[in-house]
């Protein structure tokens, strides 16, 4: 039993446009039980305002908006405790733009202080060859998430892991990547809850992000066999999460 959770959404508590019973029933046992929880999302397309409605009305699961932490967030307060710039050149959706622009910063397509990579599902040659052009003029490349897929109801598509790869590639320079599994989002995501490490858990159905994240950050990981990370793949898994459960109905709060 934990003080505090961290919890992943896709592929944990819905699947594309699918809920989780199993997941929408463990929120609804936290909440009962007046446990803290952050959804600590590396989906960047969505506002957290766009996320908490989702929720609402799509699934029925009813969350206050400073429960939501998406790694369009952990990008914004990242570029803020850093003070590089503000000009930036962002290829994402309106979930990471307007976020970041709401923060103070404005579009350079040319010198950009930073460029911002997220999953932009209408991505295009022009906008990858305009952020090579600025990453090789010397702006810092940001990537909101390492994320290489996305769990849907489809299957597994191509998430903003691919896009870091071809900006990379076309570059030869690595980008500082804010999302699970890496530290700077879970700093902050842990001083949210205002607990210490080892009294909360991460919770998630991706081995490469959700759970890494906690072995990596000495934060408790709980993997849920329901989206991403398969049952056949656990005994191949270099070093094993704290608890492996095929359905959040096991975890006893």
């Amino acid at each position: 039993m934990y003080k505090g959770y961290l919890i992943d959404l896709d592929g944990t508590i819905y699947l594309g446009d699918t809920v989780i019973e199993a997941g929408k029933r463990f929120i609804e046992r936290l909440q009962a039980k007046k446990i803290p929880f952050l959804f600590v999302t590396n989906n960047s397309s969505r506002l957290p305002s766009e996320v908490q409605q989702r929720l609402a009305e799509k699934f029925d699961i009813h969350v206050r908006q400073d429960q939501i932490y998406t790694s369009s967030l952990a990008t914004a307060d990242y570029l803020d405790h850093h003070n590089q710039g503000k000009k930036v050149y962002i290829i994402g959706q309106r979930g990471l733009t307007d976020v970041i622009l709401q923060r103070g910063y404005h579009i350079d397509e040319v010198q950009p202080n930073y460029v911002i990579c997220g999953l932009d599902q209408h991505l295009t040659y022009d906008k990858l060859a305009k952020a090579t052009l600025a990453i090789q003029n010397g702006a810092h490349f940001i990537g909101t998430n390492p994320d290489k897929n996305i769990p849907t109801s489809q299957g597994l598509l191509p998430s903003n892991g691919p896009q870091l790869a071809f900006l990379e590639n076309a570059t030869n320079v690595a980008p500082k990547v804010i999302g699970k599994p890496h530290a700077a989002m879970m700093e902050e995501a842990v001083r949210h809850l205002n607990l210490k490490k080892e009294e909360v858990a991460m919770v998630g159905d991706n081995y490469l992000t959700d759970i890494l994240a906690g072995i990596n950050n000495g934060i408790p990981s709980i993997l849920v066999l329901s989206g991403f990370t398969k049952e056949e793949d656990v005994p191949h898994l270099p070093k094993q999460p704290t608890r492996i459960v095929t359905s959040l109905d096991e975890i006893d709060v």
